[in-house]
């Protein structure tokens, strides 16, 4: 903001879909008691989801497939088409300058990406003390 690039004023939000690395034939139903074997042993995004808080993991509404390599990937067919997983990388993007902000992923659906925006917009607010008079969102 010092050197004019950034306004600071206004801020767009928009996700996009991100196809994970996880074959659909490594996957089980959501609502399936999982073995994860030796995490040591284990990948890195599936150690990571296994170091997750128990209630991060644990939703009101158990997803429809867990992928065994990228647990944190969402089953989902939002584009169309076939079912596949994916995460949803979201974006702050300041209206004048249209340079991104800042950028969190989160689980494909509407309610993660609320969330995340909300991420952003408080850490934007935390680091550089921008709060911005207006945001302008996309619905897909």
């Amino acid at each position: 903001m010092a050197e004019g690039l950034i306004a600071g004023e206004g801020f767009a939000t928009d996700a996009s879909i991100i196809k994970a690395d996880a074959q659909r034939q490594r996957r089980v139903a959501g609502d399936s008691e999982m073995n994860w074997g030796d995490p040591e042993q284990a990948a890195r995004p599936v150690r990571e989801y296994l170091a997750a808080p128990e209630e991060a993991n644990d939703p009101k509404t158990p997803p429809k497939a867990i992928s065994l390599t990228d647990p944190a990937a969402s089953w989902t067919a939002a584009p169309g088409g076939p079912a596949f997983f994916a995460c949803s990388t979201s974006y702050l993007i300041d209206l004048e300058a249209g340079i991104i902000v800042d950028v969190e992923a989160s689980a494909v659906n509407k309610a993660a990406e609320a969330e995340a925006t909300q991420i952003m917009i408080n850490r934007v607010e935390e680091i550089f003390a921008w709060k911005p008079e207006r945001l302008v969102g996309a619905s897909h």
